[in-house]
């Protein structure tokens, strides 16, 4: 069973649209766990649309941040493989599937993860790579692992928290494996990733200009909390 974990904050807009997309999985044995992390918005309502739905199990808890809201569903879960989906993802009918296939043929990796899009971006990861990724992250959070190999989310990390779970588990040799193609769309209106800007931009004379300058800085402070945590500098 494959368990798929969702922490929501004030995510009433998009939610439904990420449920729908789980719950339409083809030929796959899911539960869906939604997080809702001390919404102010009409989550919880929207939430209680699926209530008769036996696959879905929602937990509503004070603010604690993402990561704690996505190791508690984690916690609640009994899936043997596991994925962390964003509230505002929307998955195409075949992902959930096309993931699991990639476990099932290659049995030594610990987790699955394909291409995405955000809003007109197309992100795509390629195979995977352990020195390009102690680089820079380039896996998306919604990979599929096998439950066994799941670190936990580090709780003190605000960003980059999936480049730190690819990272201590590539320390334990602990690998994964690439899906071609776009296998899901986050909407542009989402906070974090949204603030993804061209390469370009990081390097002279972009890096110095107005509107773009604390956006850099706050870029490099969040990878070097990582390079550091990792040892890679």
């Amino acid at each position: 069973m494959i368990s798929v974990i969702i922490p929501a904050y004030n995510h009433a807009s998009a939610l439904s649209g990420c449920l729908d997309s789980v719950l339409a999985q083809r030929g796959v044995d899911i539960e869906v766990i939604v997080v809702d992390d001390g919404s102010t918005d009409g989550t919880a309502a929207l939430l209680d649309r699926y209530r008769s739905d036996t696959r879905v199990t929602m937990i509503h808890q004070e603010n604690h941040g993402s990561n704690p809201a996505r190791n508690r569903g984690f916690e609640a879960s009994k899936g043997d493989r596991v994925i962390f989906l964003d509230a505002d993802a929307v998955l195409t009918p075949d992902t959930l599937p096309a993931l699991s296939r990639a476990l099932d043929h290659h049995p030594k990796v610990a987790y699955a993860f394909c291409d995405f899009r955000f809003g007109w971006k197309r992100f795509e990861t390629g195979p995977f790579d352990p020195e390009r990724l102690k680089q820079r992250n380039t896996i998306h959070t919604a990979a599929l692992i096998r439950r066994e190999a799941f670190p936990g989310f580090d709780e003190s990390i605000q960003r980059f928290q999936d480049w730190d779970v690819w990272l201590t588990m590539l320390a334990k040799g602990q690998t994964g494996v690439h899906v071609p193609g776009i296998c899901m769309t986050m909407r542009v209106a989402r906070k974090g990733i949204s603030s993804w800007m061209p390469r370009l931009w990081y390097r002279a004379p972009w890096r110095w200009l107005p509107g773009i300058r604390n956006r850099v800085k706050r870029y490099e402070r969040a990878r070097d909390i990582i390079w550091k945590k990792h040892g890679l500098v």
